[in-house]
């Protein structure tokens, strides 16, 4: 199974909640209140993202951190690699050698970085301004309102 660190989550939670107000100085305190995460995992997500360009920080008795660029111009595949580092589904991609014992003799090497391009992609087509719009964009059309009962 693929799948990301529960970090990740939570920073793609607390990202959200940034692009909801994206020029607004925010706290570690104030975006655990506001996204129901964890405040020592808010620091941690927000120290790392700012490292990695993600978010700038302004230090000092009125700082906090905004997001580095508009939502729509950061990508999941950005984020994912901040937190996780490369993207990739198995280690003889991206010309990386030496991983393997068999990588000589591997059919199958070009066929995954096909598929790891193919991820890379899917995830850079997705911004974080998609991931912050209301999750009622993505469900099915609103049912029709039940009759009262009498």
């Amino acid at each position: 199974m693929l799948r990301l660190n529960r970090i990740t989550d939570y920073a793609i939670v607390v990202l959200a909640q940034m692009a909801r107000e994206p020029e607004r100085l925010v706290t570690a305190p104030q975006l655990a209140h506001d996204s129901a995460v964890p405040t020592p995992t808010v620091a941690k997500v927000l120290k790392d993202l700012a490292r990695e360009g993600v978010l700038a920080s302004e230090r000092g008795a009125h700082g906090g951190y905004r997001l580095a660029r508009a939502p729509a111009e950061i990508t999941v595949l950005e984020i994912i690699r901040a937190l996780e580092g490369p993207v990739s589904l198995t280690a003889c991609v991206d010309g990386t050698e030496g991983l393997c014992d068999v990588e000589s003799l591997c059919p199958m090497r070009g066929n995954w970085d096909r598929v790891n391009s193919a991820i890379r992609a899917a995830l850079a087509n997705v911004s974080l301004a998609d991931m912050a719009v209301s999750a009622l964009r993505f469900d099915a059309p609103p049912r029709a309102a039940q009759p009262a009962v009498s």
